[in-house]
């Protein structure tokens, strides 16, 4: 969703000028996400062995799940984003997340510099790492299309026919957000994530700052105050900081996200969500 890191890692698309960034990123009465009815929680077919040696509970996400959010410079609207976890797949013999951002210009901006972006990864649903990754932008006359899948067992990704080392259960850029939701997050720690996108290893170190409360359309919520942070020089240089609030409950969902940019900053926020169902694999 980030014409670098931040179109990257949390994924939604890019508008590519300065006026009108809705690539940048990637519901529903007043109160916490907890608030909400429960996720239902169901056993699933697939067993329970892990041969390649990673469980990780989730109580975060769960199939169905769905996310809208408003993109805006300052107070300008540029269109729609959306996360989703559209169902759960069988890859090569085990459960997998299908995971999909899309991003759309609205109207006026259409009219002039047309967005439809999506962005689909495969995420192993009892490792929570990342399969596969294809990413589809369609921005003004620009196309392009990036697909690579990973060798989570020799610890590889062929890319543009270069094979490439990487870290056992790398995530990829929309992988990565899901699998913070899951994490143990602690105000004043920062949790480790190894990355891979476009063709490079991004160590990403993502630092709990504190707690605020954020008032969105989809309603207010108690959230953590989180920042990425790439640790490669330069990365970050000509995108600004990057702050993410996740609800502090179990969902963490993302309700807003918030970019500095040269001039004025870039906004993500929530206005209507589906919560999923949990599964246990």
């Amino acid at each position: 969703m980030f014409k670098s890191f931040c179109k990257n890692v949390l994924i939604c698309a890019i508008v590519a000028v300065g006026l009108v960034p809705l690539a940048y990123f990637l519901k529903v009465q007043y109160g916490s996400a907890q608030d909400t009815p429960p996720v239902e929680k169901v056993d699933s077919e697939y067993p329970g062995q892990d041969e390649i040696g990673r469980r990780i509970d989730n109580i975060a996400f769960g199939v169905g799940e769905w996310l809208q959010f408003d993109i805006g410079y300052g107070f300008i609207n540029a269109g729609t984003a959306t996360l989703e976890v559209q169902e759960v797949i069988d890859y090569e013999g085990r459960p997998a997340y299908q995971l999909v951002s899309t991003a759309n210009s609205n109207k006026f901006f259409s009219s002039f510099y047309p967005v439809r972006d999506r962005v689909e990864s495969i995420m192993d649903a009892i490792g929570l790492f990342s399969w596969k990754f294809d990413k589809q932008l369609r921005e003004g006359k620009y196309r392009s299309r990036r697909q690579y899948s990973f060798d989570q067992v020799r610890h590889e990704v062929v890319y543009k026919g270069d094979t490439i080392e990487v870290a056992p259960y790398v995530q990829d850029a929309l992988s990565a957000l899901y699998f913070v939701r899951t994490q143990n997050l602690e105000v004043g720690k920062s949790i480790f994530v190894d990355n891979f996108t476009d063709g490079k290893n991004y160590p990403l170190e993502v630092v709990v700052h504190g707690r605020e409360k954020v008032k969105t359309k989809a309603g207010v919520f108690d959230c953590l105050v989180v920042e990425p942070i790439l640790r490669s020089s330069g990365i970050f240089q000509h995108e600004g900081k990057l702050t993410v609030y996740l609800t502090d409950d179990r969902l963490r969902l993302p309700v807003m996200m918030k970019s500095k940019v040269v001039v004025g900053s870039i906004t993500a926020e929530l206005t209507d969500y589906r919560l999923g169902r949990l599964e246990q694999f």
